[in-house]
């Protein structure tokens, strides 16, 4: 049973560890990987941007990497999932919004409610944010 429990963990935090190492060794595989299809005009200004920036892919990389690995070690779970919530709701919307394919809308819903299961999971460490009034 625990194996089974543990499943939704594993996944996502494969998912996290290593999708974006991919995502870096494609940026600076030499001779340059064949890139994929254009992506529509506003999912490109998107990715353009993020990337002019110089420091947000390095931040969102970092950020999707070590809380992937705390996820898949199993160390402090719940503040990975917290990391990770903004991302994932970039990663959806982008998906809705900028660049609408089966695909990618797919892998998007399925990384979502891979971390709102495991985030039920540890829904004991949250209980504390969803708290009414004043605390005392």
């Amino acid at each position: 049973m625990k194996i089974i429990i543990a499943i939704p963990r594993i996944l996502l935090g494969l998912a996290f560890a290593v999708l974006p190492l991919l995502a870096i060794i494609h940026q600076g595989s030499h001779p340059p990987a064949p890139h994929p299809p254009t992506p529509p005009s506003g999912a490109g200004a998107f990715i353009g941007g993020l990337k002019q920036t110089g420091y947000m892919m390095p931040l969102v990389w970092g950020t999707e990497i070590v809380s992937g690995i705390m996820i898949l070690v199993g160390l402090f779970v719940p503040f990975a999932l917290v990391l990770l919530a903004p991302v994932l709701v970039n990663i959806f919307l982008f998906h809705v919004f900028l660049a609408p394919s089966p695909n990618g809308l797919a892998t998007a819903i399925i990384v979502c409610v891979l971390e709102l299961v495991v985030a039920w999971q540890y829904r004991k460490a949250f209980a504390a944010l969803f708290v009414y009034g004043n605390p005392n």
